[in-house]
Formats: C-alpha cells, sequence, structure tokens
C-alpha cells in the first residue's frame, strides 16, 4: 500500500513538473507537445500520430529583457473549455467549441513568470502568451516574437507576400492586396517582407494547415509570418516603415497581460480548414450593440461606374437599382462631400429611405500616414472630428461608413480601427473597412463590424489585366485562405460584360455569369455591395436577378463539398431550410464533379451552370435519392444549386 502511495504521488509530481508536456483535442487526433531543450520551450504537432509541425521555437523579447532562452520550467497545468454561442455574421450562426488546454509556465533568471496557454480542439489550436506582473515593472514594450511554425520539407505553400510599406497606390501600402500563389514548394519563400496571415500549407501531401491569428485589437500591434528561414516561418511584426515611419512597431503592454492568439487548423482534408470557427471561439464581444444591425446587399456605382458617377443623379439611378433588386442598402463612394455636398447629400438619404434603401457613405480613414487624397479627408482619424461627423450622419439617416486607405499594421493603426468601430456604435452606424487589414475575430469583438477587404477585390479585375485574366484562379482560392478566417468584402458579382460603364467595348469581362452568381455564395460577408449596374435591369436575364433577389449574406451552417484551391471550389450554405451550393472550375478545361449532397438527397433544386458554349441556362433538376450529382463546370463558369 506505501509503495502504491508514493508511486500515485510520484505521479502527479511528475504531472505538475515535467518540462515535458503533451495535450490532446477532444477525440484525441490532434495532438500538441511542449518541452524545453537546453532552456528554450519548443513545441510539435501531430495529427495522428504523425508529425506535421516540428519542434518550433516559443518565446518573446522585450524591452526589459530576453524571454527565449536561459528559462527554467515552473508548471503545467491541464483543464478543459467549452461554450456555446450565436453568432450571426460568420459561416456558423451556431457554434459549440470544446478544447482541452494546457498552461505552460516559465521563469527567467529574474524570477519573471510568463506562461504558454494552449487550446486543443479537435482540428484546432489556439495560443498565446500570458505575462504576469514582476515586481514593480507594469508596462513593457514587446520587441520581438521567436515563435515559430516549423514544417517537414515535402510541404507546399499557399501564400501571400505582406506588401512593402508607403507602395503602391499613394504610398498605401500594405493592404492585403497581394494575391495568393498556390502550391509553391517551401524552400523558396523568401520574401523580405515575409507573408500576411493566413496562410495555408500542404503536409507530405496528406495534411493541410492554416495559420492566422485571432484578437487583435488596440492592445496589441497585429503581425504576420517572416520569410522561411533555416525550416521556421517566424511570427514578425510590422514594419517600421508603415505609417510613414512614425510608430513602434511592437507590442505595447500593460502587465498583467496578454498577446493575440495564433492559430493552427489541420486536417487531412480542407474540410476542417473551410469550417473551422476558431477565429471567434477564443475571443468575446468588447461590447453591446447600441442597436439591431441589419445585413444584406447594396448596389455600389464605383466599382463600374468608376469616380465620374459621384453626382446626385447617377447615385438616384443606383438608389433605383437597389430598391428594383430589394436591396437594404447603397455604397455611395469618395468625393460624394464635394460632388454632391452635404446638402444634396440629405437629400439623397431621405430620397433612398423613402424607397426603403439605407445610404453608406465613404471616407478616407486619414490625412497623415500616406498620400490617398480622396475626400472626406481628415475626418475618421480624431476624435472630435469623427464624433461631430459622426452626429451629423446619425442625424442624417445614414446607416454606416465605407473607411479606406489604412496601409499598415502598428499597434497605433489597431487603436485607430478600434476608436472608430466603438465610436460608430455609439451613433449607430456600421463599418466596412477597404485598404485595410485582415480581420482578426473582429466579427466578435465589434457588434457593428460588418466586412473587411483585405484581398485582390473586384477593383482590381477593372485595373489590372492579370488579375482580370485570373479572375477564377484567385477566386478558387479564397474559400480555403483568406474567407476561412474572416468575412470578405469583395464587391463582386458582374453581370456586364465588359468592366465599364458603357458595357460595349474594352476590359472584357472572362468568366461566365453564372460564376459570377457562384461567388456571391462562396464569397461570405454579411453585407455584400455588388457589382450591378442600372443596365442589368434590362439586360441580364431574369432568372439571374431573381437569384440575386434571394441572395442571403448571412449563414446558418457552411460545409465544404469538393475543391483544391487554385484549381476549384465547392461549398454548400444554408439558411434556415434553404441550401444554396455553389463552385466554380479555375482549370484551363471544363471539370466534372461528382458532388456528395445528402443534404439534398431526393430534393427537386433550381440549377444554374454553363452550357459548352459558357452560356448560362437555368433549369430544374432532381437529386437522387443517395444525394450523388453529377456535373461539368466550364473553363471560368460556375453553378448554383437551390432547394426551394
Amino acid at each position: 500500500m506505501k509503495n502504491t502511495l508514493s508511486i500515485f504521488f510520484l505521479c502527479i509530481s511528475m504531472s505538475l513538473f515535467s518540462q515535458k508536456e503533451q495535450i490532446t483535442g477532444p477525440n484525441t487526433k490532434l495532438q500538441l507537445n511542449v518541452e524545453m531543450i537546453d532552456g528554450k520551450p519548443v513545441y510539435s504537432v501531430s495529427y495522428e500520430e504523425i508529425i506535421v509541425i516540428e519542434k518550433a521555437p516559443l518565446g518573446f523579447v522585450t524591452n526589459e529583457g530576453d524571454f527565449v532562452e536561459n528559462l527554467v520550467f515552473v508548471e503545467a497545468k491541464k483543464d478543459r473549455v467549452s461554450k456555446t454561442y450565436t453568432q450571426d455574421k460568420i459561416k456558423q450562426s451556431q457554434v459549440t467549441y470544446k478544447a482541452n488546454t494546457l498552461r505552460y509556465t516559465l521563469k527567467d533568471s529574474k524570477e519573471r513568470v510568463f506562461s504558454v496557454l494552449f487550446q486543443v480542439s479537435d482540428n484546432d489550436i489556439a495560443f498565446r502568451y500570458e505575462i504576469d506582473k514582476w515586481g514593480d515593472t507594469r508596462a513593457i514594450v514587446v520587441e520581438q516574437e521567436h515563435t515559430g511554425f516549423s514544417f517537414p520539407d515535402e510541404t507546399t505553400t499557399f501564400l501571400s507576400i505582406d506588401m512593402r510599406p508607403m507602395t503602391g497606390f499613394a504610398r498605401t501600402a500594405p493592404s492585403y492586396e497581394s494575391a495568393y500563389q498556390a502550391d509553391q514548394p517551401i524552400a523558396e519563400q523568401k520574401a523580405p517582407g515575409g507573408y500576411v496571415f493566413p496562410g495555408l500549407f500542404k503536409v507530405k501531401n496528406e495534411f493541410w494547415v492554416l495559420l492566422s491569428e485571432t484578437g487583435v485589437r488596440s492592445l496589441y500591434a497585429a503581425s504576420h509570418l517572416s520569410a522561411y528561414n533555416n525550416g521556421t516561418f517566424h511570427v514578425e511584426y510590422p514594419s517600421e516603415k508603415e505609417n510613414n515611419g512614425f510608430g513602434s512597431s511592437g507590442g505595447q503592454l500593460g502587465l498583467p497581460g496578454v498577446t493575440p492568439w495564433r492559430t493552427i487548423t489541420l486536417g487531412k482534408s480542407l474540410k476542417p480548414i473551410v469550417e473551422t470557427t476558431i477565429p471567434w471561439d477564443v475571443v468575446e464581444p468588447l461590447y453591446e450593440p447600441s442597436q439591431d444591425y441589419e445585413y444584406g446587399k447594396g448596389s455600389w456605382s464605383w466599382i463600374i461606374w468608376q469616380d465620374a458617377s459621384m453626382n446626385y443623379e447617377d447615385q438616384k439611378a443606383y438608389i433605383d437599382l437597389a430598391a428594383a433588386m430589394d436591396f437594404k442598402y447603397i455604397l455611395i463612394d469618395a468625393w460624394w462631400d464635394e460632388r454632391i455636398g452635404y446638402e444634396k447629400m440629405k437629400e439623397l438619404i431621405d430620397y433612398a429611405a423613402s424607397k426603403d434603401v439605407g445610404v453608406f457613405l465613404w471616407y478616407n480613414s486619414n490625412g497623415i500616414i500616406n498620400d490617398a487624397f480622396q475626400t472626406p479627408l481628415n475626418k475618421m482619424n480624431t476624435s472630435i472630428e469623427r464624433k461631430q461627423e459622426m452626429q451629423w450622419l446619425k442625424e442624417a439617416g445614414v446607416k454606416g461608413l465605407k473607411v479606406d486607405f489604412f496601409g499598415g499594421d502598428k499597434q497605433e493603426t489597431m487603436r485607430l480601427y478600434e476608436d472608430i468601430l466603438s465610436d460608430a456604435n455609439d451613433y449607430g452606424l456600421m463599418i466596412v473597412f477597404h485598404g485595410t487589414t485582415l480581420p482578426r475575430g473582429w466579427e466578435r469583438m465589434y457588434p457593428n463590424f460588418v466586412g473587411s477587404e483585405a484581398v485582390v477585390a473586384s477593383e482590381m479585375l477593372v485595373f489590372v489585366e492579370d488579375v482580370r485574366k485570373k479572375e477564377a484562379y484567385n477566386a478558387s482560392m479564397h474559400p480555403f485562405i483568406r474567407n476561412a478566417v474572416g468575412s470578405m468584402e469583395f464587391g463582386g458579382v458582374v453581370l456586364n460584360d465588359y468592366l465599364n460603364r458603357g458595357n460595349k467595348s474594352g476590359q472584357k469581362r472572362l468568366t461566365t455569369d453564372a460564376f459570377q452568381l457562384a461567388t456571391g455564395v462562396l464569397f461570405q460577408n454579411p453585407l455584400q455591395f455588388l457589382a450591378l449596374t442600372p443596365n442589368n435591369l434590362d439586360d441580364a436575364p431574369q432568372f439571374e436577378l431573381d437569384f440575386l433577389k434571394k441572395l442571403p449574406t448571412t449563414w446558418d451552417e457552411t460545409r465544404f463539398i469538393d475543391g483544391y484551391p487554385g484549381k476549384f471550389s465547392v461549398l454548400a450554405r444554408r439558411q434556415a431550410d434553404t441550401w444554396y451550393v455553389a463552385g466554380i472550375n479555375a482549370e484551363a478545361q471544363p471539370k466534372k464533379l461528382n458532388l456528395n449532397l445528402p443534404f439534398l438527397a431526393g430534393k427537386t433544386v433550381t440549377l444554374i451552370n454553363d452550357d459548352k458554349n459558357s452560356e448560362t441556362f437555368t433549369k430544374t433538376i432532381k437529386i437522387p435519392k443517395n444525394g450523388k450529382l453529377a456535373l461539368t463546370v466550364q473553363s471560368g463558369g460556375g453553378f448554383t444549386l437551390v432547394n426551394e
């Protein structure tokens, strides 16, 4: 008995004080190991006992000292977390999150303590640093992280470079508007500025891994992936050159304090990648909504009719378009203050209200960090002017704002995002960001946040011929990477044959109407400003307009059906009892699909597809009782299925 008790207490002691710890997700397939090697903490990740992320470094450097090496293990504690929440702006409306947790605590030679908190669910890992008070020290600057992600050599990447700061249009970069490159050898990923979150990896031709971060707000800088070096990508902070070189690139942190969550989503197929909710599982709302915000579709003149449309009559025509399509909103873009004016804008807002259409207005985010010159300018970057403007917006009946041209991930820019969102909520305004960073859990954190661009969006189809030629290629990436971790305000669904007001010649659209309709389902954002033009009411087929009138922008469920980034993608989304299945083909030849749709088995659905001449058509079909459906999707084409 005495020996048994000794062994029992020895096991407890080893559990509390062992330097090597292991934790799995609830279904035990995903496993994380943490250990100390020569005073340095490292972690590794395996799935079904196969190493997917090799031993990778942990730790950080502050202005108070180095917390990377010569560290001492203190303790490890395990627990569980479980919660259910409702979120009406993301890919799932009802979410249950269950994870096992490990708090791995270390100290340096001066007895300064910090922990790494890991949360491991069935297909996701979230982890962050939690730093205690250090004696009388209550404020630090985290200058650098050693946090890394080490992949086996047999890995290919799907990454987007972090744009060079103070370059591009009016020196507004970086703005997350560089395209993703598919299936690139990992050893070749040496971009000097690194790569933005999220990043997708295919490991050993068997596993998919999505890296990102969430929970970034005014209390820390946003980060990205470094260039690949010595087998590892590291977490890297913003370039000091951002914001015209003004402001620290590190994280200013009060103690006790925490860093943002870094997330790893892992699976043997793309299903866990597409369906993950980890960006929202580990964050909470930061304030209550001041009112019930309504989401939906909107019209937007600038994307096709451009700056010349910024006049009273053209905007009135787009209000009429929105009303005819049963859209909730119109977005009136840059220059409205100069070319329409505040007094006439109030008339337009009243006219829109008479048609049950709400108005969003465009604003420049700044007047001090880059050369973006479009007006309204200097209205959003300072508290006094911002609140005065928002008071007028509220009184005028405006429903929301599109704020543009941020160009940076420094902590001071994160403060600006949060200040705009918080103030806007006080005045009952929704916020869309363009020329912007990736939203990092913001759909849940900020109740009035309704989307961000942060992608090679529809405007680039108009401006850049190469983007127009690669429209299908780029679009096939987004459900698996960018849109997997955050809402994406793309501004798409173009039904003009040519990307201009005349619609007679010029930049010809190279994708089909069915492709365009499919992206309305594939690209998720609670508020979508579509690229329709008033002439589409007459020149687009009625069945296409009817599809768009009914198309939801919020969903109760999202399912991965099939696809491969850079080649094709097929998703299913459900609102209430109605399923939308959509797919696109980015390959050079028609794609024969064999779809497994058990949720539509035996049901009658409306199909929109393209014939062999890439002409879009519609018909009613019945899904076989086994739920299997064979379809052919044309190159640059797409399809949708809807059960009515």
